[in-house]
């Protein structure tokens, strides 16, 4: 079990360094480009490395803690989306094109770090309750959101309109919210387990105070 969480902690540890520095990349390029998937996608990743360093320090937590830390990141799994919105009404105010090519070629970057980090972490995605689901269920999204991304890069590329990069971003924003919903019920069941556990063991144990009253035995 040692080695077990050994390997958790250094999966968990590259997987947020990974996201902490692409993040870096790509949000340079949305704001080069003017891009609202690639903008969405950036937070994400520096979401990400908040998730995954908080991992860190949580998985020797008590399992009622760690659901409590579980609820908290499905706070932390909508601030993308939040992000998303803002940038896409943004972008309806002042249309614009994004270069095609930086933008298929930097989702195409993202999905090559998304697709590593969710084979990092898959065989763990049970581990630790909720808190390594959240990694895992970050890593597929952020995956399969890149693959819309250079998509969406094609298509802009043959239709020369801003729409595909919007939709794009919008959907990322509504994977968001269903990681949200899925970690965040997860915690809760979690959290209520922890509590029945707690409480059950506290019924079972001795009472101190009758063991020190009970007269003594005859003889």
């Amino acid at each position: 079990m040692a080695r077990y969480d050994a390997a958790l902690r250094r999966a968990v540890k590259l997987v947020a360094l990974l996201n902490l520095g692409y993040f870096g990349v790509e949000f340079a390029v949305a704001l080069d480009i003017g891009s609202v998937s690639l903008f969405a996608d950036s937070i994400d990743f520096l979401e990400d490395a908040s998730v995954n360093f908080l991992i860190l320090v949580a998985l020797g937590w008590s399992a009622h803690r760690r659901s409590l830390a579980g609820m908290a990141l499905a706070i932390i799994l909508l601030v993308p989306g939040i992000s998303t919105l803002w940038t896409a009404w943004e972008k309806f105010s002042v249309p614009a094109v994004p270069d095609a090519t930086l933008l298929s070629l930097t989702g195409l970057g993202a999905l090559v770090v998304n697709l590593f980090c969710a084979f990092l972490l898959v065989r763990f995605r049970e581990h630790s309750g909720s808190l390594t689901r959240a990694a895992f269920l970050s890593a597929r999204n952020d995956a399969l959101a890149n693959i819309a991304i250079v998509a969406a890069g094609l298509v802009t590329l043959a239709t020369a309109s801003q729409w595909p990069d919007l939709i794009v971003g919008l959907g990322i924003f509504v994977m968001n919210l269903d990681a949200a919903r899925q970690v965040f019920q997860a915690a809760r069941n979690e959290c209520s387990m922890a509590l029945a556990s707690a409480a059950a063991q506290q019924a079972v144990a001795p009472d101190p105070r009758k063991r020190r009253s009970a007269p003594p035995s005859g003889g």
